[in-house]
């Protein structure tokens, strides 16, 4: 009876373990509580518990863990994040002689502090693993069994474990490369750094919500006004350039394969020819063609047809209709290509079946074609909408957000996408702060959307349609 109700405390505690975060904490001091003395100093000495109990492997790792991370905090983590709360107080000094003395550098105070609050969640990770390893250890002696050996752990880590020694040293690099740079640009949103608040020279700190009451803010220093501009020009654009794009590549798809179309390979290599050269060549090039001096506007003058040059760019509404009709000449033969293997793949009987019932050519689309190809594509259109709200390269390279206005405050154009207007902002006004505002906004933008339109796809809502 002792051991059975000790063995269902053990999987009681086990089972308490994947709870959550509190029936975890629980778990913790219940180690403490019913755990030896062993088990015990391993919690202040990793490894400790492990390394008694022979198991060298496990032991030497917990404890180099351990070594590293108080060596790093004493020598390196703990100098920047004791000032993490202030950022800093004390510049760079000119001495009398000329020299400089260093003394804080909010970036590097900000930079390090995450990393090091980072490395300490990493490190209690460890530490809990420290915990319930012992825990483990324990319970199976109790039970009178065996504990691995080197030899067995090591077989684990290269067999039965191998997908996380797999995965340690590209977790790590995510964590290095993206994680830690997206939580320094957000907090960067909370600070001061712009072009007067260069460290070390000028430190930069905390100022809150500040950032994005400015954001909203309508006025003569307020982002308000040029940030809705900009925001409704970028639904605009990721709407008629996702769509457009979307269904004209189908048209052509569906003419190219239509019976009794000759030289389709040739036209299909026509098509793909505008791939293979890139963007930033075609694009400047289209850009020279219609500008105020370019081949266009000279020959329509040439002609007679126009009497004064078209403004291409430099009139707003027109530059954008310019915009979106090029994005048609690049985007459209991805889609073609994407849509050609996808209608050779509906089944002629349902075309047959519909002509047999009376049905044209208008109502075969409307029932048969278009569905599929909704049901087959939405995450693919979903992925084109998303990928055109951060699409930098059209609109930077033919207009670079232009033309600009007096009404459109800090560098907005009135072709600018919330993208390339962070890229001048961070480039031309070194406004880092708004910069990091705006990557937030792009990111709750694009995951609001990403996440309404990806439930209501039907790809999702009903899997199993067109199988």
């Amino acid at each position: 009876m002792g051991k059975e109700a000790n063995s269902g405390k053990g999987k009681k505690s086990k089972g308490n373990s994947n709870g959550g975060f509190w029936a975890d904490f629980k778990e913790i001091g219940l180690t403490f509580k019913e755990g030896d003395w062993k088990t015990r100093v391993s919690y202040l000495i990793m490894g400790f518990g492990p390394l008694l109990r022979k198991q060298f492997l496990r032991g030497i790792a917990f404890l180099a863990v351990e070594v590293l991370y108080i060596f790093y905090m004493v020598s390196f983590g703990w100098g920047y994040l004791k000032d993490i709360g202030t950022l800093g107080t004390v510049a760079r000094v000119v001495n009398p002689n000329g020299t400089f003395s260093y003394n804080d550098n909010s970036f590097f105070i900000l930079l390090y502090s995450i990393l090091s609050i980072i490395i300490t969640c990493a490190f209690l990770l460890v530490w809990r693993v420290n915990i319930r390893t012992n825990r483990e250890a324990e319970q199976l002696l109790a039970a009178g069994k065996k504990l691995p050996t080197v030899k067995q752990d090591l077989n684990s880590l290269l067999d039965g474990n191998f997908d996380k020694t797999l995965l340690a040293l590209p977790v790590t690099g995510v964590f290095v490369f993206t994680v830690l740079p997206i939580i320094f640009m957000i907090c960067i949103a909370f600070t001061d750094y712009d072009a007067n608040h260069q460290p070390p020279t000028n430190l930069f700190g905390w100022v809150g919500l500040e950032n994005f009451k400015n954001l909203f803010a309508f006025g003569s220093t307020g982002f308000g006004y040029t940030f809705c501009i900009i925001l409704m020009w970028t639904l605009i654009w990721a709407f008629f350039a996702t769509f457009l794009t979307y269904f004209c590549g189908m048209g052509v798809a569906i003419l190219i394969n239509k019976k009794g179309i000759k030289f389709k390979k040739l036209w299909r290599t026509i098509l793909v020819m505008t791939i293979a050269v890139p963007q930033f060549v075609s694009l400047l090039y289209v850009y020279k063609m219609f500008a105020n001096d370019g081949l266009i506007n000279s020959y329509l003058l040439k002609w007679g047809w126009i009497s004064t040059r078209i403004p291409f760019w430099s009139n707003p509404m027109l530059a954008k209709i310019m915009i979106i009709v090029i994005n048609l000449w690049i985007g459209i033969p991805y889609t073609m290509l994407i849509t050609t293997g996808l209608l050779m793949n509906i089944p002629e009987d349902l075309y047959e079946s519909a002509r047999i019932d009376g049905a044209n050519g208008f109502q075969m689309f409307r029932s048969i074609t278009l569905p599929y190809m909704l049901f087959v594509t939405g995450p693919f259109l979903l992925t084109q909408f998303t990928g055109n709200l951060n699409n930098f390269n059209v609109i930077y390279l033919l207009t670079q957000g232009g033309p600009s206005s007096m009404a459109l405050t800090n560098g907005g154009g009135y072709t600018d996408l919330l993208i390339t207007w962070l890229y001048k902002l961070t480039i031309n006004d070194t406004n880092y702060r708004m910069a990091a505002v705006l990557g937030i906004m792009v990111f709750v933008v694009t995951a609001v959307i990403s996440m309404g339109v990806y439930n209501i796809l039907p790809s999702v809502k009903d899997e199993e349609g067109f199988q």
